[in-house]
């Protein structure tokens, strides 16, 4: 490549100036400092986005004594601080409307309280009974359910004497070999195969 060609000659590079620094128009907010106002300082608690102009010194003075808490007690501060971990914005209980389900002392379980890990199964809830949860099931193992003639809070106890019951009753050597009770035979026999699949037994 030359570098004396005249197409090098045509290149010119113009280069930007550089823009005058416009030395500040305000003088330090420091009480009787007159020292251009070249940093900001927030203004405090309550006045979020509003700051004081201070000089290099006078900001390094402000910034050590400032304190964004004070003039506040520690429930204050505590309940500022709980605020902020959801950004200060409102928030509800798990549950319909805002209701709550689960009783209070549930938050203290799950916060590790140790009087939890002492019993080992005990109800989380503290009301001496079991927690009543609905079965999540699906139309096929409702279905399954119906076939065995049973109903949804039916439980692996009760399915299986139910689906020995109906084996006996729909069994060939049990009903002389009728074609209607040998099909329903066949209908229990996946319909408990499904719900033990399920886990329901």
């Amino acid at each position: 490549m030359a570098f004396d060609s005249k197409i090098h000659d045509k290149i010119r590079i113009q280069r930007k100036a550089k823009p005058e620094e416009t030395p500040p128009s305000a003088c330090c907010q420091w009480e009787g400092c007159t020292r251009p106002a070249t940093h900001r300082a927030p203004a405090g608690r309550k006045r979020e986005g509003e700051f004081f102009m201070f000089c290099v010194d006078h900001v390094r003075d402000y910034n050590k004594n400032y304190n964004y808490f004070s003039g506040l007690g520690d429930t204050e501060i505590a309940q500022f601080q709980k605020d902020a971990l959801t950004g200060h914005r409102p928030t509800w209980q798990m549950g319909s409307a805002g209701q709550v389900k689960a009783s209070a002392n549930f938050a203290q379980v799950r916060s590790g309280r140790a009087g939890y890990y002492k019993k080992v199964g005990e109800n989380p809830f503290g009301d001496g009974s079991a927690p009543v949860r609905a079965r999540a099931m699906k139309p096929l193992e409702r279905k399954a359910l119906r076939t065995l003639g049973l109903n949804d809070n039916a439980e692996g106890e009760a399915i299986r004497a139910r689906y020995t019951e109906l084996v006996k009753q729909h069994h060939p050597d049990s009903n002389g070999g009728q074609k209607g009770s040998e099909e329903r035979l066949q209908d229990v026999i996946q319909a408990y195969r499904l719900l033990k699949k399920a886990g329901h037994c």
